[in-house]
């Protein structure tokens, strides 16, 4: 466990420095430059008059988005220890004909502000991963012609990202959306292609999955994944299980190569995209529907659960919060640092073990 007392880290976590904790999990964000951190994560003196803002159309409402610039990242690692950055789900880095995106830009960025000890990991791109794209208004869903296309995956994203990001660049979250189960190929037909594709990818940096359709989270999807060396993200997502349940159906086991384990809080469960963003928004405080809740207490537990069997397996739990999951993910941390302190003062200082 930690050489820093408990009390000390208590401090710290109530000033949002969730730095090394403990050794077997690290705190992260899902995207960073909210300005509803300023105060928390972003000095105010510094970003208070340094913000920009965007209109966002969703779900019927108009929402102003104010973001913090870039360079911001470097008080960002004085508070977590890993980043999630999303912007690369939405395009590659480079595009068909291999000339730069402007995603390379903003990723190079990125680099140039982060300091050494900083950690990413990167969301790929859903041109690579996602059976049907969006396209148009009103909205229709037509067949990817790229999906699991290993040879652009490798050459416009997994190459270029690795160039920009070096040793700083941990792993990648594959994120396939939802897919109704009379459109999806059986689960043995899905771990086939997937085993193609991965077969096929670059693998010099870690790969986690996260699929969003539950008829496809079988025995055999979870074998191949401990077979390949490829993590499972547990994912605290609108439509699927509770994180509890998706640790007992993966078998109790971790299966990344590299001992590092994805946890991403998401969204409250049950409950839309769209509705978790009109309630967070604009991400500076606990949503008072969700402050207290059961459903917050319950993903506060199965994350501090998840972070303890981490331990009790030699492995490393990064927890990646997201603001639609409570409303605020600075203060989300706070809630289950806490208790993730709460259960070692139980287990190793007054030794009444056992699960949680």
């Amino acid at each position: 466990m930690s050489s820093e007392s408990v009390d000390a880290r208590r401090e710290r976590i109530a000033q949002f420095d969730f730095r090394e904790l403990a050794p077997f999990v690290r705190f992260g964000t899902a995207s960073d430059r909210y300005a509803g951190w300023i105060g928390q994560i972003y000095p105010e003196a510094e970003y208070a008059t340094r913000t920009r803002g965007r209109n966002r159309k969703l779900g019927g409402k108009t929402f102003r988005e104010e973001q913090v610039p870039i360079d911001s990242v470097r008080h960002y690692f004085e508070h977590f220890e890993v980043l999630e950055l999303d912007f690369t789900f939405y395009r590659p880095l480079l595009e068909a004909d291999g000339t730069p995106g402007n995603n390379l830009g903003v990723l190079r960025e990125y680099a140039d502000n982060a300091p050494e000890h900083a950690r990413f990991l990167l969301k790929a791109p859903q041109t690579y991963f996602v059976r049907k794209l969006r396209r148009g208004s009103p909205p229709v869903w037509e067949p990817n012609p790229d999906y699991l296309n290993a040879e652009a995956c490798n050459a416009h994203f997994i190459d270029p990202a690795i160039r920009v990001l070096g040793s700083r660049l941990e792993g990648f979250i594959f994120e396939q959306s939802y897919v109704k189960q009379s459109e999806s190929p059986s689960p043995e037909g899905n771990v086939a292609e997937l085993a193609e594709f991965f077969g096929a990818l670059d693998r010099r940096v870690q790969a986690h999955l996260e699929l969003r359709s539950s008829h496809l989270l079988v025995d055999a999807y979870f074998d191949w994944l401990a077979a390949e060396g490829l993590g499972f993200v547990f994912s605290h997502w609108s439509w699927l299980p509770p994180i509890r349940e998706q640790w007992a159906m993966c078998g109790k086991r971790f299966s990344a190569a590299n001992e590092r384990v994805v946890a991403r809080l998401l969204t409250p469960l049950r409950m839309s995209y769209a509705d978790a963003y009109a309630l967070s928004h604009p991400f500076d405080k606990p949503a008072e529907k969700l402050e207290g809740s059961r459903g917050t207490h319950r993903m506060v537990m199965d994350a501090t659960a998840l972070a303890y069997q981490g331990l009790l397996q030699g492995h490393t739990v990064d927890l990646i919060l997201n603001n639609r999951a409570y409303g605020n993910s600075p203060m989300l941390g706070q809630l289950i640092a806490g208790k993730i302190l709460d259960e070692e003062v139980r287990r190793f200082v007054e030794g009444s073990g056992g699960a949680l």
